[in-house]
């Protein structure tokens, strides 16, 4: 019963906005969260804030490379791998010349 409840309160008829309601309903997304606009009884759109919309274009982005990263492994030959050691070597690079670096975001 709380799911329907839940689809009640988080829906609204086009209607409103042609009554000028807009702001007040704007007001409620920044709030509460999404909301479904309906037409003719049938979704037209969800409206999200914009920190909500870019959360889950970020979780897709996330979850996009995720799945390029571990298709990547499944296909990866272990045997062409190369140990980080051997790489630095062939590159010059020192263990001194890393600790200087310091500590590197990524994202």
């Amino acid at each position: 019963m709380v799911n329907i409840a839940s689809a009640i309160r988080n829906t609204v008829p086009i209607s409103l906005f042609n009554r000028g309601l807009a702001g007040k309903i704007f007001n409620e997304v920044k709030q509460s969260g999404a909301k479904v606009v309906m037409k003719n009884n049938a979704a037209e759109c969800v409206l999200l804030s914009p920190e909500e919309y870019i959360s889950l274009i970020d979780e897709v982005n996330d979850a996009r490379l995720l799945a390029l990263a571990s298709e990547r492994m499944a296909k990866a030959d272990s045997a062409a791998f190369v140990p980080a050691e051997h790489l630095c070597e062939e590159l010059g690079i020192t263990q001194d010349a890393l600790d200087a670096v310091g500590e590197v975001d990524t994202e």
